[in-house]
């Protein structure tokens, strides 16, 4: 494979140029179509990943506890300690005198629990796991210079995932149909109704018969 000369990346943040060629749900299938363009010699220095609607993922990994934070400690103390003594070791002058690689080795590893163990005491317990975070996108898109987007989109069809980078052109609109109702289509107006602020006639009230007297019971 030829190198080719490096496409210059702006320092400022700035938005990618080109068009759609192809779009994937995981990031490695995005990869694999970038390694699929340049097996086949195509200047991939045109192309860009682009990683939409990105979201932060914290995954647990386990619980903390002071065995855990202990045995952490001692691992990274040890290692501290181990570049400490190779240090005083290569400056120790050849005196004959015991290197204190082994000395520096436990000093640090000594140092390392206690400090772990100090720290996760003042932590209250609260936050008594391990994790591991993650910028993760929903979708990745392939883009590629529009000179050169017709030849990826052939050189990617073996794979999958080509799109035409192009926007769909919206369906013609269907001509409205007459209502069954003719009804529907003349309505009857409104009555009209009087306007605001005018006067009404109160309503007559339906003359009532006089009350009758009631019979008297003979005597």
């Amino acid at each position: 494979m030829s190198f080719t000369r490096q496409t210059r990346v702006p320092q400022a943040p700035t938005l990618p140029q080109g068009e759609l060629v192809a779009s994937y749900g995981a990031y490695l299938e995005a990869q694999r179509a970038v390694d699929h363009l340049a097996d086949k010699q195509f200047p991939v220095q045109h192309v860009t990943i682009v990683g939409t609607d990105l979201r932060m993922v914290e995954r647990v990994t386990g619980r903390l506890s002071y065995p855990r934070v202990a045995l952490a400690g001692l691992a990274s103390g040890m290692w501290f300690g181990l570049f400490v003594g190779l240090l005083l070791t290569w400056f120790s002058s050849g005196s004959g005198s015991t290197p204190p690689l082994l000395a520096a080795i436990l000093i640090g590893a000594a140092f390392g629990v206690l400090f772990s163990v100090i720290t996760y005491a003042f932590t209250g317990g609260k936050r008594d796991f391990t994790s591991s975070s993650q910028i993760v996108a929903a979708q990745y898109a392939v883009l590629c210079a529009a000179q050169h987007a017709h030849k990826a989109r052939a050189l990617l069809h073996e794979i999958g995932g080509v799109q035409s980078g192009w926007p769909a052109r919206p369906a013609p609109a269907s001509p409205a149909q007459p209502p069954s109702d003719p009804s529907a289509a003349y309505p009857t107006p409104p009555a009209p109704q009087p306007p605001s602020g005018s006067p009404t006639t109160p309503p007559v009230q339906p003359p009532t018969a006089p009350p009758t007297n009631p019979q008297q019971p003979s005597a």
